[in-house]
């Protein structure tokens, strides 16, 4: 049965993309080693779109993101990507007028990146002219307005994740500093850092939150039955840059609120999860009106309430009887842990041992240097294993 709601996943490598297809997601999207937002994700190669199919299966559709800037002397080289992707994947996002020429000129589905800050009903009306199939909406509007818009071409809008200080992306404090561009992908994230507020003769100001440029994540959990409402097709989550553990969590707690009505007890056990990986502390960004103060971070990296520390790797897997062998190669694990296995084709598996065996004897703890079997499913050999640590606040 075809869900009402799309729900689309990042996948900045092979773990996250294998975490998307089996926590729910209904769509990933992904770029390649080149010409994407997210430079500094592992990303894939074209080579890679075959396997890529494969984890998706037929129910799970792939964007590619070609959403950059390009200049004149890349133009035959992304054409070369465009024709080589056809019927390899669902759809292109993209904004630079030259991609979507090629998309049109070879045929390829494409969607409106939110690059192009589509914020009306007439910049709609244009790209859909130009066949866009979906439009993804520049982050700074509220619910009216996107209803507004999704009258006139279907629509796209993050609902969680990281957000930069220039909201919709469009920044140029990176390239300013440090030459790497945020609008070709290699963004070097400088408004998260702390700053010191200095005058022209030299007098500096102490401010109490110095993280004074860092936006705090996008999280819509507690009003997603509003966004439900606003017309938005597909519901997209941020993060090629995190990892399988975050994409797990995160499209685990959306997919029971896109796919039922969540009750307030829900909600607060969904925030809590979201709490548990990557974030900078939670915002609703512009959708219930215009963010203040108090929708800037606090913290100069996450505020996440937990972590993952590896631990070792799967040296062995036994599907008949479900045990797996763990090579313990940093640190301990003892039973009562919690921990997070996590692979390519596995995704992540995450697990509470109940039972540990050294040479088929029951331990309570087994420390570096040591392999421990404890029951386990659907991991593969090479797997790499974090035990999973409460973070101090």
């Amino acid at each position: 049965m075809k869900r009402k709601y799309e729900l689309l996943a990042p996948a900045g490598d092979f773990s996250m993309l294998s975490a998307a297809v089996r926590a729910g997601a209904d769509a990933v999207y992904f770029g390649l080693k080149e010409f994407s937002m997210r430079d500094n994700a592992k990303n894939f190669s074209i080579n890679d779109l075959d396997k890529i199919n494969k984890i998706c299966g037929k129910k799970v559709k792939k964007y590619l993101t070609l959403n950059v800037i390009i200049y004149e002397d890349e133009i035959k080289k992304i054409e070369k990507i465009i024709w080589r992707v056809k019927n390899k994947v669902d759809a292109i996002i993209c904004w630079d007028i030259s991609v979507v020429r090629l998309c049109s000129k070879w045929e390829i589905p494409f969607h409106i990146s939110t690059q192009a800050s589509v914020s009306n009903s007439e910049a709609a009306k244009f790209y859909k002219n130009l066949g866009a199939e979906r439009v993804v909406l520049a982050r700074e509007l509220n619910l009216a307005q996107i209803k507004e818009i999704s009258k006139i071409v279907p629509v796209e809008c993050f609902i969680h994740g990281a957000m930069c200080v220039a909201v919709s992306g469009r920044c140029f404090m990176s390239q300013e500093l440090f030459g790497r561009s945020a609008n070709r992908g290699m963004c070097t994230q400088v408004c998260r850092r702390s700053y010191i507020v200095r005058d022209d003769e030299g007098r500096e100001l102490r401010v109490n939150r110095s993280t004074v440029l860092s936006a705090k994540d996008l999280c819509a959990l507690p009003f997603v039955d509003k966004l439900k409402k606003a017309g938005i097709v597909s519901f997209k989550i941020e993060g090629r840059n995190r990892d399988a553990r975050y994409v797990d969590t995160v499209v685990r707690v959306y997919r029971k609120a896109l796919d039922k009505n969540l009750t307030k007890s829900e909600v607060e056990e969904g925030l809590k999860e979201l709490g548990k990986v990557y974030n900078r502390g939670f915002s609703s960004g512009f959708y219930l009106g215009v963010p203040t103060n108090d929708d800037f971070s606090t913290v100069e990296n996450s505020a996440a309430t937990t972590g993952k520390k590896f631990v070792g790797k799967v040296t062995h897997y036994y599907p008949r009887p479900g045990v797996g062998t763990i090579s313990i190669l940093s640190g301990s694990l003892k039973v009562g842990d919690e921990i997070a296995i996590i692979g390519n084709t596995t995704g992540i598996e995450n697990v509470k041992i109940e039972r540990m065996e050294i040479a088929k004897n029951a331990v309570s703890e087994a420390s570096k240097g040591e392999e421990v079997g404890i029951k386990l499913q659907r991991v593969r050999e090479g797997d790499d294993v974090y035990i999973i640590v409460a973070k101090n606040k």
